[in-house]
């Protein structure tokens, strides 16, 4: 007589705790990152923070771009400014460099995709404006150009980088870098520093 045993799948608790230790590693990263910028960058955050206050209580605007994640982080800070963080106040100037299709594929055909910034750069940037430059890896040559056609126009440049993000750091007036290597965890920190910065403008110029 065939006698059927049922199956047992033997991958099963293994795949459950390596999913389980995977995801409180990753967690665990996230706390302690946020920790290293409370201990490290505090000053940096809030430094950089003032230049973006002191921008837009002087009626100038705020410039943001990245690629990837970091253009998602852009949308994301301008939309804060323009529309509301947690209080109802006045709308701020505030443009993402990303989010435009017809100027994006039109200046990345005519000149070629690591000038897709800086050409918006020369035509939106007036003196005494602020480019925040967003790049975990601080190497993405589209942003170092637009710093770089920022800082001839007169804006003042914030980078937002992670450790080791050269050559954007120094190529910019004020550098926040998250002390992490891993591209998650640097975002993640990078959306929480634009969190404090619509902090303090609502708690300041709001």
């Amino acid at each position: 007589m065939l006698i059927c045993t049922p199956s047992v799948d033997n991958n099963s608790p293994k795949s459950e705790t390596s999913t389980t230790t995977r995801l409180t590693n990753s967690l665990q990263e996230h706390l302690e990152t946020l920790q290293s910028l409370l201990a490290t960058t505090l000053v940096d955050i809030e430094r950089s923070g003032q230049v973006v206050c002191d921008a837009l209580a002087k009626g100038k605007k705020v410039l943001i771009c990245g690629n990837g994640g970091s253009a998602a982080d852009a949308q994301h800070i301008a939309a804060e400014l323009v529309g509301r963080y947690e209080k109802d106040r006045r709308s701020f100037p505030a443009i993402a460099l990303t989010t435009d299709t017809s100027a994006l594929t039109a200046v990345s055909n005519d000149y070629g995709f690591d000038e897709v910034f800086a050409r918006q750069v020369a035509g939106l940037a007036q003196s005494g404006d602020v480019l925040v430059a967003i790049s975990t890896s601080g190497r993405s040559q589209n942003v170092l150009n637009a710093v770089r056609k920022a800082r001839e126009t007169g804006c003042l440049t914030i980078a937002l980088t992670g450790a080791g993000g050269e050559p954007l750091a120094s190529a910019c007036d004020l550098a926040v870098i998250v002390p992490a290597q891993r591209t998650s965890r640097i975002q993640e920190a990078h959306i929480t520093i634009g969190h404090l910065w619509c902090e303090m403008v609502d708690g300041m110029i709001g």
